[in-house]
């Protein structure tokens, strides 16, 4: 019998760096094996070595969660190397920046289709393994873009408030079940996700490493953080854990003021590059 199987068992995708690869390894040292899925197959061998080093049974998949017959291919894979599912952490994300009405088809549905359609993909083929345990999670990471609108990221706010839908929908629709369908809207978190962002061609090299080092320069919670986070918000009974106090400031604006969010942000960010100006020329 492979001993392996009484301990739980966890899938992660986008787990090959940010939030991903930090979950694999906290969850390694907290005892439980890891089905790792990451498209970038250098990235996922690094963590795996890295949790199997904690004493981890590993197993790699490289994978495109978008690819929905791939996917669906997964739960056999998974079940044939753990024999088990006790948890399933849907974590890939990407973005692409710019104007709407510049931008290409292909990146929009670029994003929606690892940010949204990865979640549908992932939960549908990993549901019947989690509905045999008695206790299993499905944890589906949205953002703080699926709280508020932002310019410049309409495709990357319409995966997060699709997964935010679909979360909260699915949590209702298995609450006699024994799996907890949990939303994460993690804020700004220092992650290579903005370096791997999509950009419109008319933006420059040196502008793209300007955006993507202003975010992570902006960000105000590390990847370790915040997949600390997620797991005391497990440990905790959570279905709706926030990460950061910039996540839970614009939940409750975007509450409190559904329609005039953007113009309290827009002023709170001019005025933040006037001091930022007045600083470097002081």
């Amino acid at each position: 019998m492979n001993t392996s199987s009484f301990r739980p068992v966890a899938v992660i995708t986008g787990a090959g760096s940010g939030i991903g690869r930090s979950l694999a390894l906290r969850l390694a040292r907290r005892g439980h094996d890891l089905a790792l899925c990451e498209i970038n197959a250098l990235r996922l061998g690094e963590v795996a070595r890295e949790a199997r080093a904690l004493g981890a049974r590993v197993s790699e998949h490289v994978v495109d969660v978008a690819d929905a017959r791939a996917v669906a291919a997964l739960p056999a894979a998974v079940e044939a190397e753990h024999t088990r599912v006790s948890a399933v952490f849907n974590n890939a994300g990407v973005s692409a920046y710019g104007d709407f009405r510049q931008q290409p088809v292909a990146d929009f549905e670029w994003v929606i289709g690892i940010n949204f359609w990865g979640v549908v993909n992932m939960s549908r083929a990993f549901l019947p393994l989690l509905l045999r345990e008695k206790a299993a999670q499905l944890v589906n990471v949205s953002s703080v873009f699926g709280f508020v609108g932002v310019p410049g990221q309409t495709a990357y706010c319409a995966s997060k408030f699709a997964v935010r839908g679909f979360t909260e929908a699915l949590r209702h629709e298995l609450e006699a079940t024994g799996v907890r369908v949990v939303q994460v809207h993690p804020g700004g978190i220092k992650t290579h996700i903005a370096h791997d962002m999509r950009h419109l061609e008319s933006v420059d090299a040196t502008a793209r490493k300007a955006l993507a080092d202003g975010f992570v320069q902006n960000a105000r919670t590390t990847a370790d953080e915040a997949a600390e986070c997620i797991l005391a918000g497990l440990d905790k009974g959570l279905v709706r854990i926030r990460i950061g106090a910039d996540a839970r400031f614009l939940d409750r604006l975007a509450r409190l003021m559904p329609v005039r969010y953007w113009g309290l942000l827009k002023k709170r960010a001019q005025r933040a590059a006037a001091e930022r100006q007045a600083a470097a020329a002081s």
